[in-house]
């Protein structure tokens, strides 16, 4: 497996076997630093980290030149400085980044109507249906880098496999600027000696408790009792190891996606230690999670809070509604009381809410009794009235003078290093 800054980089030749094939897995190379270096051309070859220079911060992405001292994604950006002292800090353009994600997709859906992005610099691409305009997976995969290339000015990697796991998986060994094709007969061969940390939805948690057992490959899945399996990681997540372990994935791709929650976040200029604000930080927060809710549609059934500390500890707390809701009252009550039960009081950097378990609105219907009733219709009538006059002219008496708190950093990508 790749180390995150380009070691142990495994890529095909150019007559590598891609028979039974038909995912490809393209994901851009450190696509926030790229598309920087694409505006300024003088930062190339640069050490960079993208993310604010207070310090305060975390890091976006970093190039691969700032990944060789150890910085990371998520981490303090005061800690990527002392491990990179010569690097370049450059704030983020997220406007930049989502247009020129917006002309990535273009490509893949240029090239085949079956795209499923999975985040602004990665997608997957069926193209079995596509084989006789364009030619085999692994030429498609070579016109995808090149087209990206020519067409838009930075480097992708791009796996190609049977399955989706096995394909993403393939485009993080390769990276960066890389292909490395799985023939379907080669997929064992090939899974067997990867780490547990290479495997798609096994977080840290899960590796330190399969690692703990002594399970350290994914032959060691394939080869353990599902009791031990079981005990480490517990039953839903075993069962499904042990079928990706053995090349087993049965998802195709989807062009179509359910959003799966909606949340927003924020990190404040200075830590807070004041209860009553961070409780209503909570339902401003939740209001704005509400306000999309709505506007797409969507009811939530979960609701979680995150609360980050001054030692960057982070805590998370969830609840199931009763019943659904778009109300923003209603999260916002579930937050606070999710808050509450939190007992540490140390200073506290960041805040956020999130629900989750979407469905559609109404989806259920409404019950005999619907405590909501009058709160859906004040919240009915803000969403008219922030459609009329935006949304820094409306919001809650309590909010005013806040702004967006005490200084929000709102990020659209959350998974690791791009």
């Amino acid at each position: 497996m790749g180390h995150g800054d380009g070691r142990g980089r495994i890529v095909s030749s150019a007559d590598a076997d891609d028979t039974g094939t038909s995912i490809l897995h393209v994901d851009m190379d450190a696509f926030y630093a790229a598309v920087e270096v694409l505006d300024d051309p003088s930062l190339r070859g640069l050490p960079l980290i993208i993310g604010a220079p207070d310090g305060r911060s975390v890091v976006s992405s970093a190039s691969y030149e700032a990944r060789r001292y150890g910085v990371r994604a998520a981490m303090p950006v005061s800690q990527a400085i002392r491990l990179c002292p010569s690097a370049r800090i450059v704030p983020p353009h997220f406007h930049r980044y989502q247009a020129v994600s917006r002309q990535v997709m273009a490509i893949f859906e240029s090239i085949t109507p079956l795209v499923e992005p999975l985040s602004v610099d990665e997608a997957f691409l069926d193209v079995r249906g596509v084989r006789r305009l364009w030619g085999s997976p692994a030429q498609i995969a070579r016109l995808v880098r090149e087209r990206v290339s020519d067409e838009v000015g930075i480097t992708c990697s791009v796996g190609v496999a049977a399955t989706k796991h096995v394909a993403k998986m393939a485009s993080t060994i390769s990276k960066p600027d890389g292909l490395l094709v799985v023939a379907a007969s080669e997929t064992q061969d090939f899974l067997d000696p990867r780490p547990v940390r290479a495997m798609w939805g096994v977080g840290p948690k899960a590796a330190e408790a399969l690692e703990g057992r002594g399970i350290r490959t994914v032959r060691d899945i394939r080869t353990s009792s599902i009791e031990m399996l079981d005990r480490a990681v517990g039953p839903a997540l075993s069962a499904r190891l042990v079928q990706l372990s053995r090349g087993e994935d049965a998802r195709a791709v989807e062009t179509e996606r359910i959003e799966k929650s909606i949340g927003h976040e924020e990190t404040f200029d200075t830590d807070v230690t004041d209860r009553t604000y961070l409780r209503a930080e909570l339902l401003r927060l939740a209001d704005r999670v509400a306000a999309r809710l709505r506007k797409a549609g969507w009811e939530t059934s979960t609701v979680a809070i995150k609360i980050r500390f001054d030692d960057f500890r982070t805590l998370s707390r969830s609840q199931t509604l009763a019943e659904p809701t778009a109300v923003g009252q209603r999260i916002g009550e579930a937050a606070q009381a999710l808050f509450e039960q939190i007992d540490r009081r140390d200073p506290v950097r960041l805040v956020g809410v999130r629900a989750e378990k979407l469905r559609p609105a109404g989806g259920g219907g409404i019950g005999l009794w619907d405590d909501d009733e009058d709160w859906r219709r004040v919240e009915g009538a803000v969403d008219d009235a922030v459609a009329r006059f935006g949304s820094a002219m409306i919001g809650r008496a309590r909010h005013i003078g806040r702004g967006e708190g005490r200084g929000a950093a709102q990020h659209p990508k959350a998974h690791g290093l791009d």
